[in-house]
């Protein structure tokens, strides 16, 4: 009864306080770790107690993999050399300077030192995640850190490991070396066999709720076997880390070929779950382990004044020192001449943000708890890892959107998100035109052709019509037809209460509305524009792919700047105005009249820019390519 209790309190106050935060714009991270603070000092709380057991095995493979699978395996190729330099070269190079410090300052050997350098080292996947998405970094930014979150620990554990048993003995080099080695090559080769073979056993399953199933054990699968193989006489073995983080990029990469739409929606939906569950109870316990690192750490023969001045050094040490190897990691490499040629140089701003988003999290409190007994000032070294995780979140933590305000580092632009997906759908909606006139026109009646043309038609048109200001008839179609559906429950509802149908049939009936409604829902996501920041940079081809965008940069004079000319002429209702950068010709968009593409096949010009209000996105239809 104790550990249930314990267990509903704990996700009662995890729902509560985030939900409150949420309501009030607040960081829930942070909240929860105030909270959990507070908490633990209240004597109505239940004693919570992180063990690494709880952490290494039961909360960070699912939260690894979690992030994982939604992890582009592209992006993190593309990313490889940046995220390799602060996985790898800043873990270690954290470890050596913390090292040093923490053993001049507490006077003990300087292997217990490099132990908890290893221990504060790894920025934390939860945290950069929970953080830098909430506020909009740029998604290089964002594709760097949670690329770096997600390997470092397996190079923070691998070097802890390694670390005590230089406590307790003497460790070579050659050991060193060659525990590293196996614990990348093995975790990745781990990882890789357990994406290969969950990846077929799941290209065989047709039922989805079975598919989910096999996804939530995936991240044990891969991770129990790699902690448990030892090589003889390198006490090491491969990084479980690793295993899960290369099996989770590689399903999710290969996801739409091994999965049906159904389970990839259903994985989606209990992973982002679990995710929220798991990362907002990560942040609470953090917080409740505070009175007993303090009461353990009041035991130690130091006095007070020196212990507090000694977290409070690592504290900055740690910040200070990813600031002074990110601006060499980032720079340095571009002195190659390959290097410049072929990747955009990084502004200031976003180096800056990313040396200073190094948020540590639950794995640095975790690991410092594998610490041996017998290691010298053990308390004093977990206080100063739990002032280091709670530093390191709160200063960063809560400092990180001020500087994005004050660096005015621009996030994703939603505008030219939209501008990308209308031509993304333009291009598979046609593939999809394309098969309907070649292979299936004459073989099935001309009604059903009608209705697949619209449903693909219609489907491109409302990403079209997001890049307007106001509401459009997708949006129209979505609200009203949400309201219908409320109508038809209600009516299902009533029959369900005269208790003359059976009840399997009201399921499958209910079932379908349900099915409607989460599309309508997925429709209108991104339908409402009227908040966005406008455009108003110049419009041209950045990746000079269309002649006909290079040459029609210059913005002519409307014709009709009131509105489109046809629907002007005929007394009609325009949606979504566009202008001939050839003529200067005003037409609508095809989500009414379409007089623009008909302007485009009556005169051949191949150019027409957005003529709303803060807009300057161009289409040419004869490259289909935007600019």
């Amino acid at each position: 009864m104790d550990t249930a209790f314990t267990l509903v309190t704990l996700l009662a106050t995890v729902v509560a306080v985030s939900a409150l935060a949420g309501k009030y714009g607040l960081s829930a991270p942070l909240v929860l770790i105030v909270v959990g603070i507070a908490g633990s000092y209240i004597s109505v709380f239940p004693d919570y107690r992180l063990t690494p057991e709880i952490v290494l095995v039961g909360l960070l493979p699912p939260l690894l993999y979690a992030a994982a699978i939604r992890t582009s395996l592209i992006d993190f190729e593309a990313n490889l050399r940046p995220i390799a330099l602060l996985s790898v070269g800043l873990v270690l190079f954290t470890t050596v300077v913390v090292g040093f410090l923490v053993s001049a300052l507490l006077d003990i050997p300087l292997a217990a030192g490099f132990a908890l350098g290893a221990v504060v080292a790894p920025p934390d996947a939860v945290a950069a995640t929970a953080i830098a998405r909430r506020i909009g970094l740029p998604r290089r930014v964002v594709t760097i850190l949670e690329g770096e979150s997600l390997v470092n620990d397996a190079t923070a554990i691998v070097t802890l490991r390694t670390s005590i048993a230089a406590i307790s003995g003497s460790v070579s080099a050659w050991q060193v070396g060659a525990g590293f080695v196996v614990s990348a090559v093995g975790g990745v080769a781990i990882g890789l066999a357990v994406a290969m073979v969950v990846g077929r056993i799941r290209r065989h399953i047709q039922d989805e709720v079975t598919d989910v199933a096999v996804s939530l054990l995936t991240p044990w699968i891969a991770y129990l076997p790699a902690e448990e193989i030892h090589v003889p006489g390198l006490d090491s073995q491969p990084s479980g880390v690793l295993a899960v983080v290369v099996a989770g990029i590689i399903l999710g990469h290969k996801s739409p070929i091994i999965q049906s739409g159904a389970s990839r929606l259903f994985e989606r939906t209990n992973w982002a779950t679990i995710s929220y569950v798991l990362e907002n109870s990560v942040f609470l316990l953090i917080g409740l382990q505070i009175r007993t690192i303090v009461d353990d750490a009041r035991g130690s023969d130091l006095s007070a004044t020196r212990i507090t001045l000694s977290c409070i050094a690592v504290l900055v040490t740690v910040i200070v020192v990813r600031m002074v190897w990110v601006f060499p990691a980032t720079y340095l490499p571009r002195l190659i001449p390959s290097v410049a040629e072929n990747e955009q140089r990084p502004t200031p701003q976003s180096a800056f943000l990313v040396a200073w988003t190094g948020m540590r999290g639950v794995v640095t409190l975790a690991a410092v708890f594998l610490l041996p007994e017998d290691t010298p000032q053990r308390e004093v070294l977990v206080l100063m890892a739990f002032v280091v995780t709670v530093g390191t979140l709160m200063i960063q933590g809560l400092s990180v959107p001020w500087l994005v305000r004050r660096l005015r580092v621009p996030g994703p632009d939603r505008h030219e998100d939209h501008l990308q997906e209308a031509a993304i759908f333009q291009a598979v909606t046609d593939a999809g035109m394309e098969y309907l006139d070649k292979e299936v026109e004459g073989t099935v009646p001309e009604p059903v052709m009608d209705r697949l043309r619209s449903r693909a038609t219609d489907r491109t048109n409302a990403v079209w019509e997001r890049l307007g200001g106001i509401e459009t008839p997708s949006a129209q179609y979505s609200r009203l037809r949400a309201e219908m559906l409320r109508r038809e429950r209600q009516e299902l509802l009533r029959i369900r209460a005269l208790g003359t149908v059976d009840q399997s049939v009201l399921t499958r009936i209910m079932n379908a509305l349900d099915v409607e409604e989460s599309i309508l829902d997925r429709l209108s996501e991104g339908e409402t524009t009227a908040d966005r920041d406008t455009d108003l940079r110049p419009t041209y081809d950045p990746n000079g792919a269309c002649e006909h965008l290079a040459v029609a940069c210059v913005v002519p004079d409307p014709v009709t700047p009131q509105g489109c000319e046809e629907c002007l002429r005929d007394g009609l209702d325009w949606v979504h105005l566009r202008l001939c950068m050839g003529c200067g010709h005003v037409g609508c968009c095809d989500s009414s009249h379409g007089h623009a593409t008909a302007h485009f096949e009556q005169t051949g010009h191949p150019v027409m820019r957005s003529f709303e209000p803060g807009e300057a996105w161009r289409w040419c239809f004869l490259d289909e390519a935007t600019g």
